[in-house]
């Protein structure tokens, strides 16, 4: 399977702000291009983001730091998180993967 970043950001209706990329078993892969605001609410996976174009500052459960093209963040399941000040261009892969609550440490 294989999903290109330009043809999915060209197929994003203005109104929308992510699209499933590919999906297989408990994976899916969406592109996220948040637009004014970013509403997100916690998962009930653990997700990778891997920001692709544009900067931001991310809050993850009361913390936040810069982000920016290239980087890689990681979210656990049930976390608040949300992208703030972000650039117009701002645009990520997120990753979901695995069983609801996530992956835990035993």
């Amino acid at each position: 399977m294989k999903a290109s970043l330009k043809p999915l950001l060209n197929n994003l209706p203005t109104d929308v702000r992510f699209i499933k990329a590919i999906a297989h078993g408990s994976m899916s892969v969406e592109l996220y291009a948040p637009k004014l605001s970013d509403p997100q609410k916690p998962h009930d996976q653990d997700e990778l983001y891997f920001v692709q174009s544009g900067e931001a500052d991310f809050y993850l459960a009361g913390t936040t730091e810069k982000c920016q093209t290239g980087d890689c963040l990681f979210v656990p399941a049930g976390a608040e998180h949300r992208f703030l000040n972000f650039t117009s261009d701002f645009v990520t892969w997120v990753v979901f993967w695995g069983p609801k609550g996530g992956e835990r440490n035993s």
